[in-house]
């Protein structure tokens, strides 16, 4: 049995809410020891020394909401491409949506890229499926058999569905089986269409704009069908202070409703466009800062539960475009901890709740092992150096896309090493 023993590190721990000097033994895949600098350390002859000089060490991240090119837009990203840049960035597990061409909608291609996973990923792999056949929004898909080969939750990403009823059935349904269901909170009618946040910017930069209040009319239809059907559902991206208040009241109602946000809103707001820059176009677009502040807060605050990449390849061709024209998304996987470490720095948000985020939320809202330094827990984990800094340089990452909105930005924080079930995917 394989035991490495990392030493001298400063564990993060988002269960306990602690950071604390320590080590950690891991064998056969697993955490078996965690000692304290107090505890005695015993015989480690028969293990492999890590001496992480001090260096964090934390539960590898999970982030849900990654895009995969494959199948149909493989020169974008592949298997292989995310896998790398996943864990250059400290990200152990990545859970993919199914927005591909064709849609993941079937146990068929859900099972390809499955094989296509295990075949090139160093990374854990965990796909989510279409809620409805081809992302139309008009017939649910076979939520039972996709379930048994191996989707971890139902989703058809940006593609809101506006037939409630054919909503309401979608959901009722996986609330008999148990299945995760997970929306996206925009009004289609009043989203259509918009590349950036209604106010003084968009009027002035002459772009076509969507109301903060899109957002919270959405997610406001979805809580009343998790109302009233009983389903599991998490909501991907809130990223306005106007949604909080219905999260809020849907959380104290008992209902089982959990939120996401993005690392690109919390750390960027609708100025950072400036003359029409397209790396900057997201979706859902980016806010005020006024919003940024209110979802720092609402992360501090355990409101929202989860923090994603939403990692959305795009090639040259698809950003090089007139603003309105131009692609929406931005590459994350190996960008989204140092980024996110902005925070840590100023002072926003401390490192376990960052943690708390992006590890343990996530393993407890799709019932893993992982996202935990404990004894027993899957040996995922990420090595960092929060001080370190560095020039971002996009045509360095691993992605096959390089459409990043921090593209020179001067960061801290650099990654040193990603374990898998115990065994290095990534050295820095």
């Amino acid at each position: 049995m394989t035991k490495t023993l990392f030493l001298n590190a400063r564990l993060i721990d988002p269960e306990n809410d602690s950071i604390a000097p320590g080590a950690v033994l891991v064998a056969d895949g697993k955490i078996v020891e965690i000692m304290t600098e107090q505890d005695r350390l015993g015989p480690t002859e028969d293990a492999d020394v890590i001496d992480c000089g001090g260096a964090f060490l934390a539960p590898g991240i999970i982030d849900i909401g990654v895009k995969v090119g494959e199948p149909g837009e493989r020169h974008k990203e592949s298997y292989k491409s995310a896998g790398l840049a996943a864990a250059a960035g400290g990200v152990t597990t990545i859970v993919t949506r199914p927005d591909t061409s064709p849609a993941i909608d079937t146990p068929e291609v859900l099972s390809f890229i499955l094989e296509r996973a295990e075949d090139d990923c160093p990374v854990n792999v965990l796909p989510m499926a279409a809620l409805t056949k081809g992302r139309e929004g008009r017939e649910m898909t076979e939520f039972g058999f996709l379930m048994d080969a191996g989707a971890v939750g139902f989703t058809d990403c940006d593609s809101v569905v506006t037939d409630t009823k054919v909503l309401t059935r979608a959901m009722t349904y996986a609330r008999s089986l148990g299945a995760l269901v997970m929306g996206h909170p925009q009004e289609p009618l009043l989203s259509k269409g918009a590349a950036v946040t209604s106010g003084k910017f968009a009027t002035l930069r002459g772009l076509p704009a969507v109301s903060p209040m899109a957002e919270r009319m959405g997610l406001d239809r979805d809580i009343a069908l998790v109302e009233m059907t009983g389903v599991r559902y998490h909501a991907d991206q809130i990223t306005t202070a106007r949604a909080l208040p219905a999260l809020e009241r849907a959380k104290k109602n008992g209902f089982d409703v959990t939120a996401g946000t993005s690392m690109h809103h919390l750390t960027l707001n609708e100025l950072d466009v400036a003359d029409y820059r397209t790396f900057f176009k997201v979706k859902p677009p980016l806010r005020s800062e006024e919003d940024r502040q209110a979802i720092i807060e609402a992360i501090r605050s355990g409101l929202i539960d989860i923090i994603g990449s939403f990692h959305t390849p795009q090639d040259e061709e698809s950003k090089r475009l007139p603003y309105e024209e131009a692609a929406s998304g931005a590459v994350g996987l190996e960008t989204m901890l140092p980024v996110l470490l902005r925070l840590y720095h100023s002072g926003e948000l401390e490192l376990p709740t960052l943690f708390r985020a992006l590890s343990l939320n996530p393993a407890k809202r799709l019932g893993l092992a992982g996202g935990r330094l404990s004894v027993g827990a899957p040996a995922d984990l990420v090595l960092f150096d929060a001080d370190k800094p560095l020039v971002l340089d996009r045509f360095k990452l691993r992605s096959k896309s390089k459409n990043t909105p921090f593209d020179g930005a001067r960061l801290q924080g650099k990654v040193l090493g990603t374990w898998v079930g115990g065994a290095r995917v990534f050295e820095a």
